[in-house]
Order: C-alpha cells, then sequence, then structure tokens
C-alpha cells in the first residue's frame, strides 16, 4: 500500500483534482486490465497516462492513432533482412508495460482489431508466430467523444468490452483550473515525476488484491447489476458475463485501495457506472432522450444493497 500512496504522490504533482481518475487507475493496473479516458480535448487525458506511466518502472510506448496506422504499425512485421536472406521478426509499440492509444477512435476497424488479441490475451501473432507480453501490460486508451462524425470510426462493441473501465473526463472547478495555470505558466511539473514502483511490486500487490474476499451476497448483488442490464426496457443489449467479472474485479481494486481484504456494497457501487456504462447499447428510442450514464444510475437505484457480512 506504501507504493500506491507513494504513485498517487507523484501524480498529483501533475494533475490536480483527479485523485478519482488516479485511483481507477491503479485499479485497472492491479487486476490486469484496460482504461479508456473519454474527454473533450485538453482536459489533461494523455497528461494522465504519461504521468502514470513514469511512476512505474517499466517500458512506456505511445501509439498516435490515424486513419493511416496500418495494423503491423501497432503490431509488427517480419521484415526481409537483404543481408542474411532471412525474415526477421520486428515487434511493434504493442511490446510495452504501459501502453497510450492515444485517439483510439480515429484508428480504421482493421487497426482497431489488431489491439482485440492483445489486450484480451497479452500476446501478438506476426504471420504465425506468437509473442507473448511480459507482465504487467495495461492499454490506456483515449478518446473524443464531439468529433463523432469528422474522421473517427466508434469502437464495437466487442473492443469496448475489452476494458476494463471508462473514465468520463470532466472540466476543472473554478480553484482547480487556477492552480493548473499556476503550476504549469514557469516549469513542467511532468519532469519532475519519478518512478516509485518496480515490476516486481506491481505483479506482488496484484496477487494480493486478487485474494480480497468477496461474500457470496456481494455476488449476488454484482450479478443482479449486470443482469438487471439485459432485462431493462430501455436496453437493447445488455452487459455480458464479463462484464460480471470485470465488476468483480474492478470492486476488489476498490476495496484494496482503501485498505481492506474484503468487498463491501459501496465498493460495488462505487465502480459500477464505470465498468458497465460502456458495455451496454440503448435502444433507438432511449438514446433520444436517455444516456448510458443516466440509465446504468437508474437501475443501479433499484437494486437493494445486501447486508454487509465479512
Amino acid at each position: 500500500m506504501t507504493q500506491l500512496k507513494e504513485i498517487k504522490k507523484e501524480m498529483n504533482k501533475v494533475l490536480v483534482g483527479k485523485d478519482k481518475e488516479i485511483d481507477l487507475l491503479l485499479i485497472a493496473l492491479l487486476q490486469g486490465g484496460h482504461v479508456l479516458l473519454e474527454s473533450v480535448p485538453g482536459t489533461g487525458k494523455t497528461l494522465l497516462a504519461k504521468t502514470f506511466s513514469q511512476c512505474i518502472e517499466g517500458m512506456f510506448r505511445r501509439i498516435q492513432f490515424t486513419p493511416d496506422v496500418l495494423p503491423s504499425d501497432v503490431t509488427g512485421i517480419q521484415f526481409f533482412n537483404p543481408k542474411t536472406q532471412e525474415f526477421e521478426l520486428r515487434t511493434g509499440p504493442v511490446i510495452a508495460n504501459v501502453l497510450l492509444a492515444d485517439e483510439i477512435n480515429r484508428a480504421t476497424p482493421r487497426t482497431q482489431a489488431s489491439l482485440l488479441e492483445v489486450m484480451e490475451e497479452k500476446q501478438i501473432t506476426i504471420d504465425g508466430e506468437t509473442v507473448p507480453l511480459n507482465p504487467p501490460f495495461i492499454v490506456v486508451a483515449t478518446q473524443n467523444p464531439i468529433e463523432s462524425q469528422q474522421g473517427t470510426f466508434p469502437l464495437p462493441a466487442a473492443q469496448l468490452d475489452r476494458f476494463l473501465l471508462k473514465i468520463p473526463f470532466t472540466y476543472p472547478e473554478f480553484e482547480e483550473e487556477r492552480m493548473i495555470l499556476s503550476r504549469f505558466k514557469s516549469v513542467q511539473p511532468l519532469d519532475e515525476v519519478r518512478a516509485v514502483m518496480s515490476l516486481e511490486e506491481v505483479e506482488a500487490l496484484s496477487r494480493e488484491v486478487k485474494e480480497v474476499h468477496v461474500s457470496v451476497d456481494i455476488e449476488s448483488y454484482i450479478l443482479q447489476m449486470t443482469r438487471g442490464t439485459r432485462e431493462h426496457e430501455l436496453i437493447e443489449v445488455g452487459a455480458s458475463p464479463r462484464a460480471s467479472l470485470a465488476l468483480l474485479k474492478a470492486a476488489q481494486g476498490q476495496a484494496f485501495m482503501e485498505g481492506r481484504d474484503f468487498v463491501r456494497p459501496e465498493d460495488v457501487l462505487h465502480v459500477a457506472p464505470y465498468v458497465l456504462q460502456h458495455r451496454i447499447q440503448l435502444t433507438a428510442e432511449a438514446s433520444l432522450t436517455k444516456s448510458e450514464e443516466e440509465v446504468i444510475a437508474g437501475l443501479i437505484n433499484t437494486i437493494i444493497l445486501p447486508v454487509e457480512t465479512r
């Protein structure tokens, strides 16, 4: 837990008012999940990912997605070496511990699909040759929701389902924005961030998170949420069993972040919107008047919290 506090301390040297987002990012790291950051430009999505990567003693890679980026630019190619007259494997930027997929919805569907195997199975396959990725591995992707019709390709449901959490960014409060002006007007705080956690420590904490106890009542509470999305009148496509498992893992991570070895109903409540909102599709009628966030919030409020047990 000391390492997690050190990471938060280092990230707060750069970021202002992003404690919740930092906690969610750490939950994804410890549970081997991936994160989708969504907001308008200039709210600090890329800065959050870069600051996060500098706090970990691992390899950081960034891919700036555009429509002309090819799948081979992401995963790698078999390169013919004229000197040796043999093909050599040249892996792409996905061979990393923290991969920043910047503006992922600007990539074509074919290029987006090249990340499916990487995100789910933590490996890449190039011309039949499989290369496993060294843990930990986390994809932090960003997208801009307001340019949905300007050279972008919306992520398909199969791609969205690979993200453990979707974190919306909001504009800072007045005093928070004043602090940003003061902090960045003369120096670059990112240069002062140091690595405070090794890859071995990340793996050790990841094993501890998986030992956080989840009672039968909490499991039932999680299943009521995900199954409720499949029966909701405003939802056309509900959350999958993968979403149930993602909600359990995120709740374990939330409990661990608070120093507990058991999950409380409040842990599930806290992470549920970030786990479920990108895994549902509203009906055509509902989408005209409601957002996924509103529907999920309404659904959660209808489910009775279980009596807390340890």
